[in-house]
């Protein structure tokens, strides 16, 4: 990741073409077929090679029982942060933190609502008087790709304060035109689900942009070595971003 930033290359490629071609086909036949399906051939081409983020270490603060801060609401599976994981999660584990905890959450809500008598006020129709229903779905689709791009460019695995900071300022930006665009309009999946990307990317670079060390799966090029200072989870409360 940090080779390819500095050189602005696509991707770096992985060369297997000096093993028999029955050998790779054997032992290697997913990656074969799917790169057969993008008209590569890895018996006698090169892989071009990219590293991928494909989780997110950290979430909504729980307890072992899944309990959350707010009274009667739970969290569990990858959308929770049990603190199990440390700084880095092990291949696989996120499986075992699912079956675990999400037993654990539901042992303790079912105790929970024996403990309550609820009694819910009527929920009124959602007043959507005043906002338009919006025919540009343009403007959802590319503030997502630009926050993908965003996050792959300038946040990425190997880090820097210059890329976190034009990250953090442009994603400040962004929120601020979500926000404006969510309260005119009506609202839909697609509006909320940009609502909710925009909010996480600022949540992790500004996580990032405090945790001045390497440790884990965070590292950066103007701290490379883990501090004591930061031996500790990061916490996020959505009134200081």
């Amino acid at each position: 990741d940090a080779e390819l930033k500095k050189s602005g290359e696509r991707c770096v490629f992985l060369d297997v073409t000096h093993k028999e071609a029955d050998e790779i086909i054997n032992r290697f036949p997913q990656i074969y077929a799917r790169c057969k399906s993008y008209k590569i051939d890895i018996t006698s081409e090169p892989i071009p090679v990219v590293p991928a983020a494909h989780y997110s270490c950290g979430g909504v603060v729980t307890n072992l029982k899944g309990e959350t801060d707010i009274s009667g609401l739970y969290a569990c599976g990858e959308v929770s942060s049990t603190g199990v994981h440390g700084a880095n999660r092990l291949a696989s584990n996120s499986l075992l933190e699912a079956l675990v905890y999400a037993e654990q959450c539901a042992l303790s809500a079912a105790e929970f609502i024996q403990t309550k008598d609820f009694r819910f006020p009527p929920i009124p129709l959602w007043d959507d008087q005043g906002t338009f229903n919006s025919e540009e779905w343009v403007l959802i689709s590319h503030d997502v790709q630009e926050i993908k791009n965003l996050m792959w460019d300038y946040v990425g695995i190997v880090r820097s304060n210059l890329r976190l900071e034009r990250a953090l300022s442009r994603i400040r930006l962004i929120r601020q035109e979500v926000e404006n665009y969510y309260r005119r309009t009506t609202v839909t999946d697609g509006i909320i689900e940009l609502r909710n990307l925009a909010t996480v990317a600022q949540l992790i670079i500004q996580s990032a942009l405090w945790r001045k060390e390497s440790r884990g799966l965070h590292f950066t090029t103007d701290y490379p070595h883990p501090h004591d200072d930061y031996l500790q989870d990061t916490i996020i409360k959505q009134r200081t971003i």
